[in-house]
């Protein structure tokens, strides 16, 4: 096959970062740079000039299909002749550690929540639905931590089939980045939104993954529209050692952090921890699991130095 006829069978249009800024046609700026910089990770750059090129047109693009979305629910109810209950559009992020998915997710819930029509947005990490650390620790999977098999993905699976069903209240638990495990007690109550956020590194599995259970329900199964947040290897080793050190002066120092005792180290040791940790365990998840399920995303935002968004893959 030749490269133009493999271009021609790509489930994807491709967009390099001008053709995709251009998408953005009249969309309004509704976000102010004091609160793009509370909006980004610790160890990423987030300008005005990203969130216009990238994640405005983006916005539109989600605002098209939600209210897409709402007209095929309108029509079922009248067809029913019923008043439907309230069914939340799910967006899922997915990609690597420390490729920024967190800014991305918190990104479009700003934009989102802004537009004309006020829809409500709910942001929810797949973190929470991690295991407790007493139940990898008798399983033997703290060094398999953000693996499929470290979650509870019964728990999770049952969260998002409750939202899809119209459940009036669903509770998602809460994962402390400081404590390094789900807070006892700290569920979240998440009422009815009109959208939700799903952020976290499974988001895309599906049965595909796990053959030898077919009958099996996956968190991909009740997604509206999925992101792939994308990154060269060698770019995403890089921010993962710079964001360790960051935190070994920041959080780690915390005498509460699960981590505290990397605050002390040298530099040059702590690099080597770091490094250490992405070859045995999120280089590995990566490889093994995330990198897998890219192809499957509605949209992939590949980035490059800077975190800047260079090229965008929209699935036809």
């Amino acid at each position: 096959m030749s490269k133009k006829d493999s271009l021609l069978t790509t489930p994807y249009l491709q967009f390099n970062r001008t053709q995709w800024a251009a998408l953005r046609d009249s969309v309004p700026m509704t976000l102010s740079e004091d609160e793009i910089a509370q909006l980004k990770g610790i160890n990423e750059d987030l300008s005005l000039e990203e969130v216009a090129e990238i994640y405005l047109p983006l916005s539109r693009l989600l605002n098209f299909y939600i209210s897409s979305n709402l007209g095929r629910q309108a029509v079922l109810e009248k067809f029913l002749g019923t008043k439907g209950q309230k069914v939340p559009y799910i967006i899922s992020i997915a990609g690597s550690v420390a490729v920024g998915k967190s800014t991305t997710a918190r990104v479009l819930q700003a934009l989102l929540s802004r537009w004309p029509e006020h829809r409500r947005v709910e942001l929810i990490t797949t973190d929470g639905f991690l295991h407790p650390n007493s139940v990898l620790k008798e399983r033997d999977l703290m060094k398999k931590k953000g693996f499929p098999l470290s979650y509870d993905m019964h728990r999770l699976v049952n969260f998002v089939s409750e939202l899809k069903s119209g459940a009036a209240q669903v509770t998602a638990p809460v994962y402390s980045h400081l404590i390094y495990d789900v807070i006892p007690d700290g569920d979240k109550i998440v009422q009815q939104p009109d959208i939700l956020i799903l952020e976290g590194l499974n988001v895309l599995q599906s049965g595909m993954d796990y053959p030898h259970d077919p009958h099996h329900v996956f968190v991909s199964d009740f997604v509206d529209f999925s992101i792939y947040v994308d990154a060269p290897e060698d770019l995403l080793e890089h921010w993962y050692i710079n964001r360790f050190l960051k935190f070994r002066q920041g959080a780690f120092s915390d005498p509460d952090s699960y981590f505290h005792h990397y605050a002390q180290l040298p530099e040059e040791e702590a690099i080597g921890i770091a490094t250490q940790l992405w070859k045995e365990i999120n280089h590995l998840n990566l490889k093994e699991n995330i990198l897998p399920t890219r192809e499957r995303a509605s949209l992939i935002m590949t980035k490059s130095f800077g975190h800047a968004v260079d090229l965008v893959r929209l699935r036809k």
